[in-house]
């Protein structure tokens, strides 16, 4: 059995299992005071080209979005987020449960429309009963989508401007922000970003860590922010875990360097899945690849490969989703083609 079920299902990276190792038996400080945390802020810091930014070092992602959404917005805002988006289909009504509500507008192949979004908090600040609703006081994308797809530099400051417009922030869930930004879709570096959002996180737990997810203030974070994330329960006392395995990954670009790996075994899963004439749902550009199986050759399949469901298609077919990691190698893809 080969699995292209999620970019997750391996450990982490040997480097970053090597230096935990190495650094075990140092007695350090807890919920982020240690010296591998501080060093791995700085160089994030320094990667996104915002040295006077913040950075604070969560968990997972679901975890983060709750705790960033929360800090940012006051008791009676909301988040904007496309309707395919993971905080509303994804998270088990994480956002609500923290007393924010997710006000969706439409999705196209993952994506928000900047021109939809205006015409979503133009007509809020229209309707005369506004004042007995949810304010809408954040957008909420993903880097890449849910579907795999990527926004361009262009629409990003399409929808950062149209945010900032209606006095509104843009938050960036970068949950799988490697692989976007390793992507030949992407127009734009990781130093780009605290120029096209207000708040985005880059993604470990997914890229090549263990766990960990590093959220990037370019200009500073919210107030108590701290407290915030320990009000959360997100506040991890033995820190050194999360920054260990950041100053690993910006360590000789290798953060960059594993998102790039699978990207390119992404690009050769393509070339297999076309000339075995498999139809594709829809053009990912990413390290998500989608594809209609008909539910007999999803049933063989199966047999000895893991992919996950997506959604239904039709009564005989189903959308589903392979995905490669920074730790797919080419005799996985190859062993594929065979099996196929």
């Amino acid at each position: 059995m080969i699995s292209f079920r999620c970019d997750y299902s391996e450990g982490a990276h040997p480097e970053i299992l090597k230096r935990l190792q190495e650094t075990n038996w140092e007695q350090w400080d807890g919920y982020g005071f240690d010296p591998s945390s501080e060093h791995a802020r700085k160089l994030i810091l320094q990667a996104c080209g915002c040295p006077d930014g913040e950075v604070c070092l969560l968990v997972g992602g679901t975890q983060t979005n709750a705790t960033v959404i929360a800090g940012l917005l006051a008791g009676y805002e909301g988040v904007v987020a496309a309707a395919t988006g993971h905080i509303g289909v994804h998270e088990a009504g994480a956002i609500e449960f923290t007393g924010h509500k997710v006000l969706t507008i439409p999705s196209h192949e993952g994506k928000m429309d900047a021109g939809e979004l205006e015409a979503y908090l133009a007509g809020f600040e229209a309707d005369e009963a506004k004042d007995h609703m949810v304010w809408p006081g954040l957008v909420y994308i993903s880097l890449p989508t849910e579907y795999g797809t990527v926004y361009s530099r262009a629409e990003l400051e399409a929808l950062r401007d149209t945010a900032h417009r209606h006095g509104i922030r843009l938050y960036a869930d970068g949950a799988r922000l490697g692989y976007a930004l390793a992507s030949p879709a992407a127009d734009y570096r990781l130093e780009d970003l605290k120029d096209l959002c207000d708040v985005f996180y880059i993604g470990g737990t997914k890229v090549g860590a263990l766990c960990g997810e590093a959220v990037v203030f370019p200009t500073g974070a919210p107030r108590h922010f701290f407290t915030t994330v320990k009000q959360h329960g997100a506040l991890l006392a033995k820190g050194r875990l999360l920054g260990v395995q950041f100053e690993t990954l910006f360590t000789d670009n290798l953060y960059r360097r594993i998102s790039e790996n699978a990207i390119a075994r992404a690009q050769e899963l393509v070339s297999v899945l076309k000339n075995k004439g498999i139809p594709f749902f829809l053009e990912s550009p990413t390290n998500q690849q989608f594809v209609i199986l008909s539910n007999d050759q999803l049933e063989r399949i199966s047999r000895e490969v893991n992919c996950e469901v997506w959604q239904e298609y039709d009564s005989s077919h189903k959308v589903v989703r392979f995905a490669t990691s920074w730790a797919t190698t080419p005799e996985q893809v190859r062993l594929l083609e065979e099996l196929l």
